[in-house]
């Protein structure tokens, strides 16, 4: 049964456990010798980690997407925890129990999908709540749907993290819709779920969260264009401009070529979805920052990719 959890790790503490080896790459010290930089994860987190001795040995015996027991020590690096590794072996995957391995959602999925159902109940144009049936009652869909992570690290990068993400979209945009005048509705609703369902192809998430091969070669948006595509094609009649204005969502939601998206929003529904994803999902990765912050002090440590700390307040932390 495992016993540490990477959430709970501190500094100067001694490490022997089962994690899952979610990466590794080998690199040269200045004299020549090789060192292996890795990065580990449970359903709490992930820890990076080095490993400076007996590298040509062990390095060989493992693989990124394997369970490893692992022995070492904890420290600090450039103010995040490390993982100072003196042993890895490989762990068979039967002698481990795969739920203590992926971070989960804390929201039930099938509530959160009953409520995303009730939410798309109140459509009025006939060819988009056509298209939402015909999702809806594709149960492999609804299944991957349920389950996939919205992301491998920045936010909801959890088991039904997709699901909880698209469900705060809505919401968002329900609302949105009805502060501004003029706005299709419908159109940003359903651009709302949908914008990010290329991920229940985009990610493996059977032992950690990667990319899958598809993922890296296409990406979701690529491939969340193929799969509304081909739902629209089983619409009889579905509006040819309303189908491009739909797929225009999909591929501008990043909001700029720079950030991977194939064209910038280019109508009012579509800005504001690149907005409202912008909002979720930094909001989601910032308190999930804060909460993970093992400081515990007013500020939170440095977070490289937004390039801040964070206040807290010092106040208790909430999910």
């Amino acid at each position: 049964m495992k016993r540490q959890f990477i959430e709970n790790l501190k500094a100067g503490e001694t490490v022997d456990d089962v994690f899952v080896l979610a990466e590794k790459a080998l690199y040269q010290k200045r004299d020549g010798k090789p060192y292996l930089n890795a990065s580990f994860s449970d359903r709490s987190g992930n820890i990076k980690g080095v490993l400076w001795e007996r590298v040509e040995e062990i390095a060989p015996t493992v693989a990124a997407g394997d369970f490893v027991a692992v022995k070492g020590s904890v420290g600090e690096y450039k103010g995040s925890l490390q993982l100072v590794v003196k042993s890895i072996q490989p762990c068979p995957p039967e002698s481990v129990t795969p739920a203590d391995f992926l971070p989960t959602s804390q929201r039930d999925p099938d509530k959160m999908f009953e409520r995303l159902s009730q939410l798309t109940h109140s459509l009025q144009a006939p060819w988009l709540k056509a298209l939402v049936a015909a999702f809806w009652q594709d149960a492999e869909f609804v299944r991957r749907f349920k389950t996939a992570p919205a992301a491998k690290n920045m936010h909801h990068a959890y088991i039904g993290g997709l699901l909880e993400h698209s469900l705060s979209m809505a919401l968002l945009a329900e609302k949105i819709a009805q502060h501004y005048s003029g706005v299709d509705r419908d159109l940003l609703l359903v651009g709302a779920i949908f914008h990010d369902i290329g991920k229940i192809r985009e990610f493996d998430y059977q032992v950690a969260i990667d990319y899958s091969d598809e993922g890296r070669l296409l990406s979701h948006i690529v491939i969340g264009l193929e799969i509304v595509t081909a739902k629209i094609r089983e619409v009889p009649d579905f509006p040819v401009e309303q189908a491009n204005l739909l797929k225009h969502m999909i591929v501008s939601h990043h909001g700029a070529r720079e950030l991977g998206s194939p064209e910038p929003p280019k109508t009012i529904e579509a800005v504001l979805l690149n907005y409202i994803d912008e909002m979720d999902s930094k909001i989601n990765g910032i308190r999930d920052f804060i909460n993970s912050d093992a400081s515990q002090a007013t500020w939170t440590s440095y977070h490289r990719l937004l390039g801040r700390h964070f206040y807290t307040g010092q106040h208790p932390k909430k999910s």
